[in-house]
C-alpha cells in the first residue's frame, strides 16, 4: 500500500511497485489508507508522515493494533530525527527521506517483506514444535497400550 496526499508521488511509487512486481493499493490519506487495509491483506505500507486526517505515525499506531505483522516504512519531506525516532520507537520497519531513492526504496521493500516472510516461517515451525512436543506423548502412551494388548 501507498500513501501519500500528494497525487504525482502515489502514482510514481505504485508504478515503480508494480514494475517489480507488487500490486499497491493507494490511498490519499491515513483515514482511507486504514479503511482500505481492513478490506484487504495488505503485507507492507508505504506511507508520507504528513497527512491529512490521520498523519504518519497516527495511522502506524492503528495499523500495528489491527495487524501487527504488517511492516511499515514512513518516509516525509520535512526530515527531524525526534519524527524518525518516534516512527521506529512505534514499530517502523524503516524511515526515508524524500525525495524518495527508488533503488533506497527497492531495497528497504524487499527487506520489510522478507522480515514478514520470516516472521511468519517461524511462527509456523513454532506451532509444528508444539504439535510435535503434544504428539510425542500421545503416541508413545498407544504403542504402551497396543503393547499391552497384543502382548495378552
Amino acid at each position: 500500500m501507498v500513501v501519500d496526499d500528494e497525487e504525482d508521488i502515489v502514482n510514481l511509487m505504485s508504478e515503480t511497485l508494480e514494475g517489480w512486481g507488487y500490486h499497491p493499493i493507494t490511498a490519499m490519506d491515513g483515514e482511507e489508507a486504514f479503511d482500505k487495509f481492513q478490506k484487504n491483506a495488505v503485507d507492507l505500507v508505504i506511507t508520507d508522515l504528513k497527512l491529512p486526517k490521520m498523519n504518519g505515525v497516527q495511522l502506524l499506531d492503528k495499523l500495528k493494533n489491527f495487524e501487527d505483522s504488517t511492516e511499515v516504512i514512513l518516509f516525509t519531506g520535512y526530515p527531524e530525527i525526534s519524527s524518525a525516532i518516534d516512527a521506529m520507537k512505534n514499530g517502523a520497519f524503516d524511515y526515508l527521506v524524500k525525495p524518495v531513492d527508488l533503488d533506497e526504496l527497492k531495497l528497504k521493500v524487499e527487506r520489510a517483506l522478507e522480515k514478514k516472510k520470516m516472521r511468519k516461517s517461524i511462527a509456523t515451525l513454532k506451532g509444528l514444535n508444539w504439535a510435535m512436543i503434544i504428539s510425542i506423548p500421545v503416541w508413545l502412551a498407544l504403542g504402551i497400550v497396543l503393547a499391552y494388548l497384543l502382548r495378552t
